[in-house]
């Protein structure tokens, strides 16, 4: 039985699902409502009913020829207040009024062959022996019945009692009519909530475009995909430019993946794309062409404006690079210039391999062991420094890759002895792996370019003494170009000649400093260097 229930809730649709709810709710909370106003309505009758029985019972108990007639029949005199009562009683809603006297003898009774016998039940006791007013629930002579009664005092002496009673029969009929009207209410209501809620769900359904949830799921899953796929860039923006989507194409042109995409949804596109921001304000709602660049790169971008009933809601943006020949020729000649590096690299190791062959075929093994001591003294010594000062073994490694890169452009490198950095989680260590891997490649190519001026070199200071990890990066290059100054930090904004494609290393760098909150400067020294200079919170490093 368990199972067949779970299969029929696994094929529930939405509508089906919202109508099941809906109603469930609405019915829970009339059930309640009418449970709770019948139960308050009944308790307030009969409340009632008790305050209008004393009410009534006083009002008896002080009629001056109650008084007589009881004083008389307490002195053994025939005594009857039958057609007086009664006609009293007509006038109200009380089934019934009996007067007793001092022996609980009744003068009054709707049925005249009681009257002058002994009142039936003890609850009339305490108004008659203690004086006391009271309400009870009692079967007498006419049935059950809502009891009321009151002493009949002359002066302060008790010498009789009255009991106006209600008929328990008679009662739940009228409060049976007063929760008959209530419950036509509460049925109206329910009714009326069915009728909102199918309307409800109707509209929700059109809506969800008649979509069941694990439909709406599949259908997101399969746009994301397909938005990945396509190698264009994306960007979809509301009426405010903030993002709402954007695919992995996007991200990485505008944030070269140092961002994810949790991080640029619900952002605004300006702090991505000045360029893609601007074409938004000047698009007005049309479709529109322009052109941007990236770097080094130019794009072309489509802006199509979203639409519905109520107006422009925002913009789907598709850009793309624009490969001319221009572009691809420099890409060509940037990679053959790599290889031929990479050649002539070949062809140096091969020589010193060749030098080492022929000592040790010759049998200069001594000659041999002093040429490998001295190509490895120099790589020794560094390498002894930076496991010295340089406790974190990720940017250890880092520094020592540049070392040898910076031989290899016959580029002075040198580690400040007073440099220090200690260990950190691994997202730390990923964050100072850019920052400085960035910074130094950034100054070994500043200072190789500038070589013929003066002799090329880099210095490297790290440290995290105190509340801050500081990294400064010296070198001797040309320093940066005054036109670029407020730029510099942009993506693919490069002092560097055209054919290379950087502009990406300090953009970089900016970006993990943004993310930690922290300082990147630089400044042009007395002796005509460059130093950038980064300070990072070790709190908001390790948080």
């Amino acid at each position: 039985m368990r199972f067949l229930f779970s299969i029929s809730n696994a094929h529930m649709t939405l509508k089906s699902y919202l109508a099941l709810i809906t109603i469930s709710t609405i019915t829970i909370i009339v059930v309640a409502i009418a449970l709770v106003f019948g139960y308050s309505l009944q308790n307030a009758y009969l409340d009632g009913i008790s305050k209008r029985g004393l009410e009534l019972a006083r009002v008896v108990a002080h009629d001056d020829r109650v008084i007589r007639a009881i004083q008389t029949s307490n002195l053994g005199q025939p005594s009857s207040l039958q057609d007086h009562i009664e006609s009293l009683r007509k006038q109200t809603d009380a089934s019934y009024i009996v007067v007793v006297d001092k022996k609980a003898i009744r003068l009054s009774h709707p049925t005249q062959s009681m009257v002058g016998k002994v009142f039936i039940g003890d609850d009339i006791y305490p108004a008659l022996i203690d004086g006391k007013e009271l309400t009870s629930v009692a079967k007498g002579s006419l049935g059950e019945a809502i009891r009321n009664f009151t002493p009949i005092r002359d002066k302060d002496d008790i010498i009789g009692a009255v009991s106006v009673g209600y008929l328990s029969q008679t009662t739940s009929e009228l409060i049976y009519q007063h929760l008959r009207e209530a419950g036509l209410l509460v049925i109206f209501v329910y009714l009326l909530g069915v009728i909102i809620a199918a309307v409800l769900i109707a509209k929700l359904k059109r809506t969800f475009l008649s979509l069941e949830p694990e439909e709406i799921v599949q259908k997101f899953k399969e746009h994301e995909l397909i938005l990945d796929s396509i190698r264009d860039g994306i960007v979809a923006i509301d009426h405010e430019q903030n993002i709402t989507a954007i695919n992995a194409m996007a991200i990485e042109w505008l944030t070269m993946n140092v961002l994810s995409v949790s991080q640029v949804v619900k952002k605004p596109l300006s702090e991505q794309s000045q360029s893609l921001s601007h074409f938004a304000l000047e698009a007005k709602g049309n479709i529109t062409k322009n052109r941007f660049n990236l770097g080094k790169l130019e794009f072309i971008a489509t802006l199509y404006p979203i639409k519905s009933q109520k107006g422009d809601i925002g913009y789907v943006i598709v850009f793309f690079p624009d490969h001319g020949e221009k572009s691809l020729e420099q890409e060509l000649t940037a990679t053959k210039n790599y290889a031929d590096l990479l050649r002539a690299k070949t062809h140096e190791y091969a020589n010193r391999l060749n030098v080492l062959s022929g000592m040790l075929q010759a049998e200069h093994y001594v000659d041999a062991i002093e040429y490998l001591q001295q190509e490895s003294d120099g790589d020794q010594v560094v390498l002894r420094q930076i496991i010295k000062t340089i406790e974190n073994s990720a940017v250890a490694g880092l520094i020592f890759a540049k070392h040898n890169k910076a031989k290899d452009l016959k580029v002075g490198f040198l580690i400040e002895s007073d440099s220090q950095l200690g260990r950190y989680s691994p997202d730390t260590n990923e964050a100072l792996v850019t920052l400085v891997g960035n910074l130094i490649d950034n100054a070994l190519l500043a200072a190789w370019s500038n070589r013929l001026m003066t002799p090329p070199f880099v210095k490297l200071y790290i440290s995290d003494r105190n509340a801050h990890i500081m990294i400064q990066i010296e070198d001797s290059g040309a320093g940066v170009d005054e036109k670029l100054e407020n730029r510099i930090l942009d993506f693919g904004v490069s002092s560097k000649h055209y054919t290379e494609q950087h502009g990406i290393g300090l953009y970089l760098v900016k970006k993990v400093v943004d993310q930690y909150h922290g300082s990147l400067d630089w400044e042009r020294s007395n002796v005509n260097t460059t130093v950038f200079s980064i300070y990072l919170e070790k709190r908001a490093l390790t948080r």
